[in-house]
């Protein structure tokens, strides 16, 4: 009789533990918000301003980054010129050419001195060889796993860092969509190598980048990295206006889906949206299909057959057909996996990061945004977006309302897993 009181305890423990991992956090959006003001107007910065967290601040310099061909080897050269700090935050860490070569040039620089800090998720990490790691920790970098399978992480395995964040010397800072693997090396060529887009920033919201690598840190280790060696003064660098903001299920769940819903609400001209794995919840849904009946030109271009979750290409498929009767255009990148997370708004607002357009990264992962407000970094990158939309294809109503019964039907069953995919 005791064993069995000890078994069923166990197993009502691990039971819960697991259902924890399903829970989305208290802090939840349920209501639309309303088209009230245009994106120009100011009122628009001020809310995001204190909504989202940190400040936007004057005077940076972004520089977009072009698949892993202009990707590494800009992330390399930082690298290599460090002179007191490196943090890198990843998800994809994996072994090959990219990730020997990361790992060599981290641990020189710490064996030259330099303090390196690097975390990696420990689920987006599992593919990456022992020694490339114990290769960093002899050199002298501090590596730790963001939350590893442990008996005291069991309710929160659901909750992974996907932010990628890598800060050199506090002054140079990267983000984007690209991760440490040989899938993202190349000029997306071919099928075998993705299409994906990185930013540069210099200036002064370089130290909101260090911040962020600072939260998950501190989650992890229970140090504060801090000084002027992590946070230097920081002059500025170039026009744009930008910041760069958090979301984790511990603090800030909804800040990605807010911006989101904010940014669509107030567009008044045209939305451009680049999103590699793209499952709207019925919010979003709404909020793009008011702003196209209101006449704003809505762009979306996502994964063709090239992608590698079929999971994720049925469910964001079961959710376009009111978005396409409402006139948004939805295109399907077709030469290769199209990994791109790019917002444009008005041709005034960028918004980029690791953030994918779905519940997962709403409100399960940890996720990390920039906005830049720039008129003439979003015309460039408007200029990007319609250069892919020459290689996607126009998917039509018709053509939505005529897939096949057995994708209608599986559908179905994917639908309800869409916050897990």
């Amino acid at each position: 009789m005791l064993k069995l009181i000890v078994i069923t305890a166990l197993l009502t423990v691990l039971a819960v533990a697991l259902a924890m991992n399903f829970a989305t956090p208290e802090k939840k959006l349920e209501r639309k918000i309303e088209h009230r003001y245009a994106l120009s107007d100011p009122q628009f910065r001020r809310e995001l301003g204190v909504m989202l967290g940190p400040a936007i601040l004057p005077g940076n310099r972004v520089r977009d980054l072009q698949n892993g061909e202009e990707i590494f080897p800009a992330m390399l050269e930082a690298i290599g010129e460090a002179q007191k700090t490196i943090t890198f935050e990843t998800y994809i860490y994996w072994s090959g050419d990219i990730g020997k070569k990361m790992t060599a040039a981290l641990s020189e620089k710490a064996r030259a001195g330099v303090k390196v800090r690097v975390l990696l998720d420990w689920v987006g990490s599992l593919k990456m060889e022992n020694e490339l790691i114990e290769g960093m920790q002899k050199a002298g970098v501090v590596v730790h796993r963001y939350r590893p399978l442990k008996w005291y992480n069991l309710g929160r395995m659901n909750n992974r860092t996907h932010r990628k964040l890598l800060v050199v010397d506090g002054r140079i800072a990267f983000t984007g969509g690209v991760g440490i693997a040989d899938q993202w090396e190349g000029s997306a060529q071919d099928p075998d190598h993705w299409r994906d887009v990185h930013f540069r920033l210099d200036g002064p919201a370089a130290a909101q980048f260090q911040a962020a690598f600072n939260d998950n840190w501190i989650k992890t280790t229970g140090e504060v990295l801090h000084g002027e060696e992590f946070f230097p003064r920081l002059a500025p660098a170039g026009d744009a206006d930008a910041h760069l903001f958090i979301s984790s299920p511990a603090g800030g769940s909804e800040s990605m889906h807010l911006m989101y819903l904010l940014s669509i609400a107030a567009a008044a001209r045209s939305i451009d949206l680049q999103a590699s794995y793209f499952v709207p919840d019925e919010l979003i849904i709404k909020a793009l299909s008011e702003a196209g009946e209101r006449g704003v030109k809505i762009r979306i271009l996502v994964p063709g057959e090239h992608i590698d979750s079929d999971t994720v290409r049925l469910a964001s498929k079961a959710s376009w057909g009111p978005m396409l009767q409402a006139g948004i255009e939805i295109y399907e990148y077709e030469p290769t996996m199209m990994h791109n997370k790019v917002l444009i708004v008005d041709k005034e607002m960028v918004s980029v990061g690791s953030t994918n357009f779905d519940v997962r990264s709403f409100r399960l992962n940890d996720e990390a945004s920039l906005n830049v407000y720039d008129t003439s970094f979003a015309e460039k990158m408007t200029r990007m977006f319609e250069a892919d939309l020459k290689h996607g294809r126009l998917y039509t109503y018709n053509r939505w309302a005529a897939r096949p019964l057995k994708e209608k039907l599986i559908e179905r069953f994917v639908l309800p897993l869409k916050s897990q995919l």
